[in-house]
């Protein structure tokens, strides 16, 4: 039996006594007690009800003779030990009622199928028929959705290949992820860059092969105050109502032309900053954030060059040069 079982076996064993139990009595009830030596079990059980009281557990002492003093005897009083009541608005319960049936559709059903059973038994009533007001949109059919889910309950490093808009291979990247959360119908997770150093997210259907983990858990921890779905607002690409102007290589950047907007073939003569050697092509690009523009052209390496607007060329050459400085 684990140290887990046995101080679980402990726990319900003083919890529903309705008179103090006296130690010989506990160690006659619980198997690693009974089978251990005197020596070993006076240490095992101090130990166990030491660990009980750490976690907040009443374990109270007093002699099991009101007229005689005997030896002490050992309980929990359930009403110390329950959680307070369930107080839930009929607007509350509806809430919560709607997210029970939003996760049966996805990855945590096994923790939260239960819900409305306790709200039963603690008293609250929920009204089913107000939880057809709002469609269940929420689904966890991304196969990345509980690597990244738990390493954020973790706080464990993860590793893994990520294919951006515009890139033909996937690039590694380190993530300390802080929460996976649910944005315009898409799944993302959210966290600290190692190597940039920066917040970012992700787009959990761009993950490539295997998420791993690296190191131990507890690694590290998300920022006080950090909200996550403000974070996420922040982060999330908006419409794409900006133009970018750059030269491609000719027969390269196969999935930016995809979805470029216009193509001007065979540009190379004229041209200025890009290597004159080769034949380029001129794209123009919506965008909706120059940062995020500029990560997706840098995948490209020297395949690409940007004539305009600044914002871009600009957010380009200075993560060139913070790499260039930190070599």
């Amino acid at each position: 039996m684990t140290k887990s079982e046995r101080l679980l076996n402990l726990l319900i064993l003083l919890l529903v006594q309705r008179h103090y139990l006296p130690k010989a009595r506990i160690r006659e009830m619980v198997p690693p007690y009974r089978s251990a030596t005197d020596e070993a079990f006076e240490r095992m059980f101090e130990r166990d009800k030491d660990e009980l009281r750490a976690l907040g557990v009443p374990v109270q002492v007093a002699g099991t003779d009101a007229f005689f003093d005997d030896e002490p005897g050992y309980r929990i009083r359930q009403e110390e030990f329950a959680l307070p009541g369930i107080d839930l608005t009929a607007d509350e319960a509806a809430v919560v009622g709607l997210a029970t049936r939003v996760w049966q559709h996805a990855g945590l059903a096994a923790a939260t199928s239960d819900a409305l059973a306790k709200l039963a038994a603690g008293g609250v009533s929920v009204d089913r028929s107000r939880l057809d007001l709002a469609p269940v949109v929420v689904t966890d059919d991304d196969p990345h959705f509980e690597a990244f889910w738990q390493a954020s309950l973790d706080r464990v490093r993860v590793s893994f290949g990520y294919r951006r808009r515009g890139s033909a291979e996937p690039a590694t990247r380190t993530l300390e992820p802080w929460g996976v959360v649910s944005f315009s119908g898409r799944w993302y997770v959210v966290g600290r860059d190692v190597d940039r150093g920066e917040e970012r997210m992700f787009r959990l259907s761009r993950v490539q092969g295997p998420v791993r983990r690296s190191g131990r858990g507890g690694a590290f921890s998300v920022p006080a105050g950090t909200d996550l779905r403000e974070l996420t607002r922040r982060l999330a690409p908006g419409p794409a109502t900006q133009q970018a102007t750059v030269l491609v290589r000719a027969g390269t950047c196969l999935a930016l032309r995809r979805a470029a907007a216009v193509v001007g073939e065979g540009v190379g003569e004229g041209v200025t900053g890009p290597d004159p050697s080769s034949d380029w092509d001129r794209l123009q690009v919506e965008f909706s954030s120059p940062d995020m523009l500029a990560d997706e052209l840098l995948a490209l390496g020297a395949d690409v060059y940007v004539e305009d607007p600044p914002a871009v060329r600009d957010a380009v050459v200075s993560r060139l040069a913070a790499v260039v400085g930190s070599a």
